[in-house]
């Protein structure tokens, strides 16, 4: 006789069966939608957030150029030349040319800051490189101004050796340069107009990212180990032993995370800035070099400059979701948050616009 306890008994059995494994959320593929040629050799990219991306393209073509960031039309080239003794300089008669490698946008939308690896002209007889020390006694340079309403150049900052990296605090106080040969942070206040503070870093200053609140700047010292984070109410910096070798700094839209990408080794670091602790790295390539957050903060995007490559990083997991080969020797990246687009330096000459 069949019993009358099987339904249930199967139902039970059927009820402890493993669940399917839920399906990995797979974002779309980013695509190629838009290549920049023309007389550019740009180090780095930034978008304004308004509407533009400026590429600053060195001592290779003296200028910086301006983009608009849906058309992608060339908008504007400015110089890098310009009369020192017109700011006040007056020992520095002549025209004076620059190098820019980085830029930085006002949060009010009114100025873009580029630095200058040197200067060139009368005086300048000792450009700086890329292994070097505050004892060999290399030219400073400066850091330059450009007024967003005509795209001039209206202030000069005269910081340390070789400035690279140059940030904006978000409450528009203070401008902040990475001196690569000075070893040394020049803290600009806007209300000034002047270098207020020079910070000591350690070999070889480079990335840097603002707290939210701007009561942190966080810069990478990638000729050591660490992240010097500098108090921006005393100036006072304690660090953060994230590994070898740092390079360029993110954080996480709400603050909690600070992203780092590690050159030598290719990787990208995260560290839990509420917890104070060692989070997940993953490898993207090879010289791990530039990158950038979206505007939800669960993606990265760096370029790696000997693999010719850029990934995009899954947050949430650190996993790379795509890797896609972009140009020869892909040096700079930036995220534009009204088009969601990502745009990429690529140092041979070529700026590369993919979508998301």
């Amino acid at each position: 006789m069949r019993s009358r306890f099987l339904p249930l008994l199967s139902l039970v059995s059927l009820c402890l069966l493993p669940l399917p494994a839920q399906a990995e959320v797979v974002s779309p593929s980013m695509k190629l939608i838009h290549t920049i040629n023309g007389s550019i050799a740009p180090k780095s990219v930034r978008s304004s957030g308004d509407g533009v991306i400026s590429a600053h393209n060195m001592m290779y073509r003296h200028s910086v150029t301006v983009y608009n960031a849906k058309t992608f039309e060339l908008l504007h080239t400015i110089s890098d030349s310009v009369s020192l003794k017109d700011f006040g300089f007056s020992k520095s008669s002549g025209n004076y040319k620059g190098a820019p490698v980085e830029g930085t946008f006002s949060p009010d939308g009114k100025h873009l800051y580029v630095s200058n690896y040197a200067m060139y002209g009368k005086g300048y007889n000792k450009e700086g490189t890329d292994t070097c020390s505050p004892a060999d006694g290399y030219d400073k340079s400066f850091v330059y101004r450009i007024n967003r309403s005509n795209y001039q150049i209206d202030a000069v900052y005269p910081v340390g050796s070789v400035p690279k990296v140059v940030e904006v605090t978000p409450d528009n106080k203070y401008v902040l340069v990475a001196n690569w040969c000075s070893y040394t942070v020049s803290i600009i206040s806007v209300e000034k107009n002047e270098v207020v503070k020079v910070v000591k870093i350690g070999r070889y200053p480079r990335g840097i990212a603002i707290s939210n609140d701007s009561s942190k700047a966080y810069v990478a010292e990638m000729g050591g180990n660490r992240i010097h984070v500098i108090n921006l109410q005393d100036f006072s910096t304690s660090t953060i032993p994230i590994g070898s070798n740092p390079r360029a700094i993110v954080l996480s839209p709400d603050n909690s995370t600070m992203y780092v990408t590690m050159n030598l080794s290719g990787k990208v670091a995260s560290w839990d800035l509420v917890n104070n602790k060692r989070g997940k790295a993953v490898k993207t390539g090879n010289a791990a070099r530039s990158l950038a957050i979206n505007a939800d903060g669960s993606a990265l995007y760096v370029v790696n400059y000997k693999s010719d490559t850029m990934s995009r990083v899954r947050t949430s997991d650190m996993k790379v979701t795509q890797n896609i080969k972009v140009c020869k020797e892909p040096i700079g990246i930036t995220y534009d948050v009204p088009t969601g687009n990502t745009w990429i330096a690529c140092y041979k000459g070529q700026i590369k616009i993919y979508s998301n």
